[in-house]
């Protein structure tokens, strides 16, 4: 069990815990010179069943605030500390609020000094932590009077907490992966990187492999102490200090989150549940600056609020972080808001969605999507998912956002009434929704052939835009093939129609082809515009352009743009010479310019076949640069024979 110190400089909150565990958290010559805590400490109290209770001291000092937040962020225990001469204190009630705001919902009040207070005093001064635990409903706290010097009370609360740390069960660490909120980090000799914090989920071995959140950079664990002994593994609520091959020390530091590669994200955005606190004067407003605490990392951020634009004092409502810095969060993360000079709490909250894109205030499907979020557990947040996302849910993102391992998932998905779509991007759909999309389909393609009698059916991605269109590719394609496989639909490379379709030609469509065809293959990767091309076989501009539409269908061109189409074979080409420029990377992305030099297109003929590919899923762009995603050949079929693998 882990118990962090909490209360106003000076109540004797470290002399609290060198009593009750015989160390001394000030270990700064600083603090030893000024007698306040200015870093964390950390203590341990051995169990006789073997298990440990880990204290973290914090400092009391409202300058230190932003340090007494990294200590409190994975605690299962709270120890508030109250000086019987002084009473509650502004910090008393500025750490009992972050505790309340963090969901820290079980501990004690140790009010000390009662060999420095006449009973008037004391019964005062417990009064005050009456009323104050009642308005942040933590009523059932007990309260202990302790004196540090004469010993007193010093036993019964050493009892509370060892009966407390029996009742707690152990951290649970199947169906997580691995994180951990790194506090401290400092190179020790003969041993290189140490860092110190707390187990947020999963467990961990020695030898494994994790990433630092920040730069994603491997490392592997070369040791785990626990308590200052070496252990082989540790799990969910422990303190322990790992030992890290190739990385220094300023590769991790506080603020940084050690876990497993899977659940690794950065993100400058966060959507939020948001409470204000009662103590505030005002509502908060739409945009202000602010300092967001989360974990054990504290950055610069602005809040944007969804609907009215502000909260009001004591409410709570939907809102948006944007961060000054990226910060690895998953759903259900605690954070803290102060305000922009650090001087005072606001108020706090829980992420709801860990990598948002820009907030929609009034949107009512935005909305909607963050109450979901906020359903509970990760069951009930995905059916809630399902009822709202009309074209499923991402449930690589789901899984990374929720920090579920496979299997965990498997059993959750085979709870719920949801099919599963997609190969490299797998997309769960309620069952209802599946049923009606299917409907959709074969009703569109019916009024399509109504309608185009010479077509051969509709392109997949034009149909995915236009019934689905948040839906990834890869998975709206699984849909068509389940209905394939039924003969529902029909395939064509990248073509759906009706079982059965008997296609009508347009009796000039050939002789037209035969000029079209040579003059688009002669002008290779850099096809003239539908004008140019118009002028160039002496047409009518329209006639041609409704003419490359009917051939898009048939599958002998492909449009890239409004005014550009390629021939199949080159735009497969095109699409190999992509394959090509990436693997010839030592990462595998490539640039425009550089995609642009190995084709020999014009830049802007390059930028839109790229952007075409990015479309399909064949390529993705990330940032600068583009990497491959899925294989061409399906769609555009092989490339002709002078391709260069």
């Amino acid at each position: 069990m882990i118990v962090a110190t909490a209360g106003h400089i000076d109540h004797g909150k470290t002399l609290l815990v060198k009593c009750l565990t015989g160390t001394d958290t000030d270990r700064l010559p600083e603090e030893k010179a000024r007698g306040i805590s200015i870093e964390l400490g950390f203590a341990y109290l051995p169990l006789a069943d073997g298990g440990v209770i880990g204290f973290v001291d914090v400092p009391g000092h409202e300058r230190f605030v932003r340090t007494m937040l990294a200590g409190v962020c994975a605690v299962d225990f709270a120890l508030l500390v109250v000086a019987a001469d002084d009473g509650v204190m502004p910090q008393t009630q500025e750490h009992l609020n972050i505790l309340s705001l963090l969901n820290v919902e079980h501990g004690l009040v140790a009010l000390t000094k009662i060999d420095r207070a006449d009973r008037e005093q004391i019964e005062n001064a417990e009064g005050q932590i009456r009323e104050l635990l009642a308005s942040a409903s933590r009523a059932h706290w007990r309260v202990v009077h302790v004196s540090a010097p004469d010993g007193r009370g010093i036993e019964e609360l050493r009892s509370s907490l060892v009966a407390e740390a029996k009742r707690r069960a152990p951290g649970e660490s199947s169906g997580r992966h691995f994180r951990y909120a790194v506090d401290r980090s400092f190179v020790s000799t003969g041993r290189g990187t140490v860092v110190t914090g707390t187990v947020f989920s999963g467990s961990l071995r020695v030898n494994d492999r994790v990433v630092i959140s920040s730069n994603a950079k491997e490392t592997r664990v070369r040791g785990i102490q626990v308590n200052g002994q070496a252990v082989q593994t540790v799990a969910p609520g422990e303190r322990c200090a790992l030992n890290l091959s190739n990385v220094s020390s300023s590769d991790v530091g506080r603020g940084d989150w050690v876990l497993d590669s899977a659940i690794r994200n950065t993100s400058l955005r966060l959507d939020v549940r948001l409470s204000l606190l009662p103590s505030e004067a005002q509502a908060l407003k739409h945009w202000t600056p602010v300092h967001l605490h989360l974990g054990s990392a504290e950055t610069g951020a602005r809040v944007a609020i969804a609907g009215s634009g502000s909260i009001a004092v004591a409410d709570s409502g939907y809102a948006q972080i944007v961060l000054t810095r990226p910060v690895s969060a998953l759903h259900g993360d605690r954070f803290i808001l102060r305000d922009q000079s650090a001087s005072r709490t606001l108020g706090g909250g829980v992420v709801l969605d860990p990598v948002a894109g820009p907030i929609r205030r009034r949107d009512p499907t935005y909305r909607a999507r963050l109450a979901a979020l906020e359903a509970g557990d990760p069951a009930a947040v995905l059916q809630a998912l399902l009822e709202v996302s009309t074209d499923g849910v991402n449930l690589d993102q789901f899984e990374r956002m929720c920090n579920l391992k496979p299997n965990a998932a498997v059993t959750l998905y085979a709870s719920l009434e949801m099919i599963v779509l997609g190969r490299n991007v797998r997309v769960g759909i309620g069952t209802e929704r599946h049923a009606s999309l299917q409907e959709v389909i074969v009703e569109t393609l019916t009024q399509y052939h109504l309608q185009e009698l010479d077509g051969v059916g509709l392109q997949i991605e034009a149909l995915r835009k236009r019934l689905a269109p948040q839906m990834a590719t890869d998975a709206f394609e699984a849909l068509l093939e389940s209905l394939a496989t039924g003969a529902v639909i029909e395939l064509d490379r990248s073509f759906v129609r009706l079982p059965g379709h008997a296609r009508q030609l347009r009796p000039d469509d050939d002789s037209l082809w035969r000029s079209v065809e040579p003059a688009l293959r002669s002008a290779g990767f850099t096809p003239p515009t539908v004008h140019h091309l118009a002028l160039q076989l002496e047409l009518d501009e329209q006639v041609l352009l409704k003419f490359l539409l009917r051939r898009t269908a048939t599958g002998h061109v492909v449009k890239v743009a409004e005014d550009r189409f390629y021939l199949r074979p080159t735009i497969a080409h095109m699409a190999s010479i992509a394959r090509t420029t990436a693997r010839a990377t030592p990462d595998g992305s490539f640039t425009v310019a550089q995609y642009r030099d190995a084709s020999g297109a014009s830049r802007r003929a390059a930028i839109k076949v790229l952007e075409r590919l990015d479309a399909l899923g064949i390529t993705y762009r990330t940032g600068d640069t583009r990497k491959l995603g899925r294989d061409f050949v399906p769609v555009f079929g092989h490339a002709p024979p002078t391709d260069i693998q």
